[in-house]
């Protein structure tokens, strides 16, 4: 049975973990390498992360500029993030790439906001999958005699309250992320 709560704290902490890196690659306001990391390019057929291609800096609060180590594949870069979800069109000098972030409006702000509440409610229906996979389990387990009653009680009050402490640690983390979009 401890077999089963470690595959569901496994399962949650990998829904947060997702989260959290998808809070990270959204912008705020301000130059961050990670909106950049969800970009492949078609580098000799293969899909590349931009970071394996470049160098990727902020030079200023609001600014990337992307150095590609060959500098034949700086047209492929372009093209790929323009065709992304970012929204930018990037500055091409010939040899790198400058992203300008424009300064955030209060309607891009709420939209974000909405986006980040629609991330974090997403990530809980997950936790939620997960406590309802593992309950199904225990519930098998003592259909086939290998657990009691009072075991598979236990058992889901075990389950529910990891359930309950991701949710809260994914609302805390989502409520922290709104503010920081805000408050820009």
């Amino acid at each position: 049975m401890n077999k089963i709560f470690g595959e569901v704290e496994e399962s949650m902490k990998r829904s947060f973990n997702a989260l959290s890196k998808e809070y990270i690659a959204i912008r705020a306001g301000r130059a961050n390498p990670a909106v950049l990391d969800k970009i492949l390019v078609d580098y000799y057929g293969a899909a590349t992360p931009i970071n394996q291609l470049a160098a990727v800096s902020v030079v200023e609060a609001r600014t990337l500029v992307i150095e590609p180590w060959d500098a034949s594949v700086l047209k492929e870069i372009e093209k790929a993030i323009l065709t992304s979800d970012l929204g930018i069109n990037p500055q091409n000098d010939g040899k790198c790439l400058r992203i300008i972030f424009p300064a955030l409006t209060e309607d891009r702000r709420r939209e974000i906001v909405k986006d980040i509440a629609k991330m974090g409610e997403d990530s809980k229906v997950s936790v939620r999958g997960v406590r309802r996979d593992a309950i199904d389990k225990l519930k098998k387990m003592k259909k086939d005699s290998e657990i009691t009653e009072d075991d598979l009680k236990q058992a889901e009050k075990k389950v529910q309250d990891l359930t309950d402490s991701f949710c809260k640690k994914i609302d805390d983390l989502s409520d922290e992320k709104q503010k920081e979009i805000m408050a820009i």
